[in-house]
């Protein structure tokens, strides 16, 4: 089992930054290794082989700037992913027709370079789930103990 996480998170608010500092916590308190990142470059991902992505949705669907320039440089990349497992968990309002997107942009960016994803991500509904934190902690089960 991979002692150690990679937690990057996409945000414009701060929401999936909470999320991502609170499972960070969690993480650390059950003798993970945590490396959390709110500004990833390619550079702290390419040789990690546990990736889970906190993102919420930006604008029509889209990456969070702070995620987008990452996130377009693995689209043009040929590196190989093989060696990562990954989670993504997304923030959005259902509000919208878009509704975590972000989430689907991550998932085929990252299969697209040969990574694998462990279980189902989790898509937070901000508008009816005022429990973030408690919400992606419930999940995160389904994403450690697949590493």
């Amino acid at each position: 089992m991979s002692k150690s996480i990679c937690i990057i998170t996409g945000s414009t608010l701060g929401g999936a930054e909470y999320v991502a500092d609170h499972l960070n916590d969690v993480l650390t308190e059950q003798g993970y290794q945590v490396e959390l990142f709110n500004q990833a470059e390619l550079s702290d991902i390419q040789h990690q082989t546990s990736l889970l992505v906190v993102t919420s949705t930006h604008g029509a669907g889209e990456l969070p700037e702070n995620i987008q320039p990452l996130f377009q440089q693995l689209t043009e990349s040929n590196l190989d992913f093989s060696q990562m497992k990954f989670g993504v968990i997304g923030l959005g309002s259902s509000d919208y027709d878009t509704f975590c997107n972000a989430v689907n942009i991550v998932e085929e960016a990252l299969s697209s370079l040969g990574a694998t994803q462990v279980c189902e991500s989790l898509r937070i509904d901000v508008v009816n789930d005022f429990d973030h934190d408690g919400s992606a902690e419930a999940w995160l089960p389904n994403f450690v103990e697949k590493l």
